[in-house]
């Protein structure tokens, strides 16, 4: 069939519903980060991990607020690039763009070598295998059709969600004196040295280690584009991430140094696994084992879906291939899609040849590019807010607070966290590996600028399209 043929579709179709973006959203709240990487947190900040979650989540939730005023006004695939090259221009598309790709191509490789290690402890064959195995699924979930993504990532949202809200049940009962065997209160929280045993440093140092668990939240407002309602999508998804953060986050970690000191070596190692071992949960490590690898694959999904409609949004504006926009009859990105799983191969060899070197710099190389595109997001809302007020004031029916100073705020913030962590001696590897990223993203839009066979697509005009 040809290029052309009139069978192909030229345009991202619509396949999402109301019911894939609501868990979507939530999905992408939760993952592997809140179950295993909130014990190094606790270790950190020990009980005032709670307020670190609750700093960290307000300012996702600001960042969010700002992306979805934009993507209500102006739904559009590949939204954190595009807005980036309406705000700032070709250049800031285009390294936004490239950057969000990178990372969400080594989440792949990452999340797949994660994914293949729980499943080395049930299935005996070789972890490799197994990483293989998982790449070839989800990315046959994902060349079906976006509905097909959709309705996996439905069911891995509804898993963990059910099971964090267990989790919360069990907690309370047990606080309240009302499990067996159960004390009641909330003397562990200050029984181990205060409720700031570290001193109020560590609760600014988890900070920075919390803000990078909530990646995955603004997912919804890339999908948006391929809703039936991309407005109303985000605005419900965007507006109701203060409880998913306060719910699932806040109070999940409040529950669990609630039960378990601070500094009990089982904390660091799976908080969620050990709290229900108190409360003597049959199975507990068992069932979240697999809760975890629920998480994992829901990761894995979600960034190869994420990584080729990023790639989609390069090639359509000429910053990559032109042959990558090619659709399936089903409205998939294919040869995007497939490219970003070749891609991730490289870091799951890399895990497997050099754990120890090239893993580790690839991940640390990704470690604070969240924070680029966060400040990216709010720099952009701050200018296209100024055009859409003169141009199309009518568009603006979902507001950022307080603009423009909360944007502002925000952005100040996430400076703060940056220049913190060169300071921080566990943080400085991943700025400098993440910086390095930026560096030669950026080195290579001159390139881009002077070979590309198109002209950089410059900002369009901001006029609702009819």
């Amino acid at each position: 069939m040809s290029e052309k043929s009139p069978d192909r579709p030229t345009e991202l179709r619509t396949g999402l519903r109301r019911r894939h973006m609501t868990m979507l959203a939530i999905g992408g709240a939760v993952g592997a980060g809140l179950f295993v990487g909130s014990g190094s947190v606790i270790r950190t900040a020990g009980p005032a991990a709670i307020l670190s979650y609750a700093a960290a989540g307000a300012l996702v939730l600001f960042v969010l607020r700002a992306l979805g005023e934009m993507v209500v006004a102006r739904p559009v695939a590949g939204s954190l690039a595009e807005y980036a090259r309406m705000a700032l221009g070709p250049w800031a598309g285009f390294t936004i763009g490239w950057l969000y790709w990178y990372l969400y191509v080594i989440l792949v490789g990452a999340e797949a070598v994660a994914g293949a290690a729980i499943l080395a402890s049930w299935i005996d064959l070789p972890q490799w295998l197994l990483a293989a195995a998982l790449l070839v699924l989800m990315t046959g979930v994902n060349l079906v059709s976006v509905r097909s993504f959709g309705e996996f990532e439905f069911w891995f949202a509804s898993i963990k969600v059910a099971a964090i809200a267990v989790f919360l049940v069990l907690g309370v009962l047990y606080v309240l004196g009302l499990w067996p065997d159960s004390p009641g209160g909330l003397h562990t929280l200050t029984a181990h040295g205060g409720l700031v045993p570290n001193g109020v440093t560590s609760v600014f140092s988890a900070i920075v280690a919390v803000m990078f668990a909530f990646g995955g939240t603004e997912i919804v407002t890339i999908a948006a584009a391929e809703s039936a309602e991309p407005g109303r999508a985000v605005a419900r998804a965007t507006g109701n991430v203060l409880w998913r953060v306060g719910l699932f986050y806040v109070f999940s970690i409040f529950l669990v140094v609630s039960i378990l000191p601070w500094n009990d070596a089982k904390v660091l190692t799976s908080p969620f696994v050990s709290a229900l071992d108190r409360l003597d949960v049959p199975a507990a490590g068992t069932v979240m084992q697999a809760v975890i690898l629920t998480a994992v694959l829901s990761v894995l999904n979600s960034a190869i879906y994420v990584s080729s409609r990023m790639l989609y949004v390069l090639t359509r504006d000429g910053d990559a291939p032109a042959g990558l926009t090619k659709l399936t009859s089903r409205g998939v990105p294919v040869r995007a899609i497939l490219l970003g799983t070749v891609a991730a191969w490289g870091a799951v060899v890399a895990s497997y040849v050099s754990p120890d070197q090239v893993f580790k710099f690839l991940m640390n190389s990704i470690g604070t590019v969240l924070a680029f595109v966060y400040l990216a997001i709010l720099l952009s809302e701050l200018r296209l807010r100024r055009r859409l007020e003169r141009d199309d004031p009518s568009s603006l029916t979902y507001r950022m607070w307080l603009y423009p100073y909360l944007p502002w705020l925000c952005v100040l913030a996430l400076a703060a966290v940056l220049v913190s962590m060169a300071f921080m001696r566990e943080q400085r590897s991943q700025l400098i590996a993440s910086l390095v990223s930026l560096a030669v993203v950026a080195a290579i839009y001159p390139l881009r600028r002077r070979f590309g066979s198109r002209p950089p697509v410059a900002a369009p005009p901001l006029t609702r399209s009819r």
